[in-house]
């Protein structure tokens, strides 16, 4: 924390003091008066004192010292602020002692299991995981050992009771759900170089990556949408629309606000609204 003062320029006849020497020297042409010696202004609340006693005393009191970024110099309020540019400008992690190339990895660090551990709680087993979208991913795949019922299309129907505004779920008229049905590849897949979706044409190394892909969300249709108008992304799933969303790509909210609107929606009664 520094003590920093912002020099003021004060009459030396009267209490009138300036921040611009130029103000004082006009002032003192046209009132007669005469120049003090430069005083010492406080950068938080603009008061000035003639002494760097009074002043020091002035922020000891009052608690106006100034945060100081010791990479550029430059003052901030409080240690909060600070902290903020010294993430979003230098892309620095005080924490870890840590420079990052970007705005975006920097993020990625903060939120990842050594800043934020495993704070979000599946509703129906012990299972903890660092992201929303961890979590919404471990239900909607069906893998929650207390909870294999619970898949893409009962999660779906969850969320659209929780969105009647259509804010992110999609309202699908006649929608009856997704296929049960199983789907394996044939030897006809092989193309003499890897396994291939007759759909999309992507390649695989194995049948059962074939297999895996065939039966996931891939070719399914889209469920979610982004909730800024602008982005107008599509998702097939739940946890592809939140993962979107905690990368800020598209501004559409910070990713705190993501894990409390998912926490909230799961564990309470709370209606979706960003």
């Amino acid at each position: 924390m520094a003590n920093v003062y912002r020099k003021a320029f004060l009459c030396a006849d009267c209490p009138s003091a300036f921040w611009d020497e130029n103000e004082l020297k006009n002032h003192c042409y046209h009132e007669d008066h005469y120049p003090s010696p430069d005083g010492f202004g406080c950068c938080v609340c603009n008061e000035v004192f003639s002494t760097s006693l009074d002043f020091t005393e002035h922020e000891r009191i009052r608690g106006h010292s100034r945060w100081e970024c010791d990479i550029c110099t430059l003052l901030f309020v409080t240690q909060e602020v600070l902290t903020k540019h010294q993430v979003e400008t230098h892309f620095f992690c005080r924490e870890c002692d840590r420079f990052f190339q970007s705005i975006n990895n920097i993020k990625q660090h903060l939120n990842s299991r050594t800043h934020r551990g495993q704070e979000i709680k599946c509703p129906f087993c012990p299972n903890s995981y660092t992201t929303a979208t961890g979590m919404t991913h471990h239900l909607e795949s069906g893998s929650c050992r207390n909870a294999p019922s619970l898949n893409r299309d009962s999660i779906y129907q969850f969320v659209r009771s929780k969105d009647p505004s259509g804010l992110i779920s999609k309202k699908l008229i006649g929608w009856e759900g997704t296929s049960q049905h199983t789907y394996n590849c044939t030897d006809r897949a092989w193309n003499g170089y890897r396994w291939e979706c007759y759909l999309c044409h992507k390649g695989f190394g194995t049948s059962h990556g074939l297999n895996q892909h065939l039966n996931s969300p891939a070719h399914q249709q889209n469920l979610y949408h982004c909730p800024n108008r602008s982005c107008c992304q599509d998702f097939k799933t739940l946890a592809a629309i939140i993962n979107h969303l905690e990368s800020e790509k598209c501004g559409a909210m910070r990713f705190e606000q993501v894990q409390k609107n998912i926490h909230g929606m799961v564990n309470g009664n709370r209606l979706i609204g960003y």
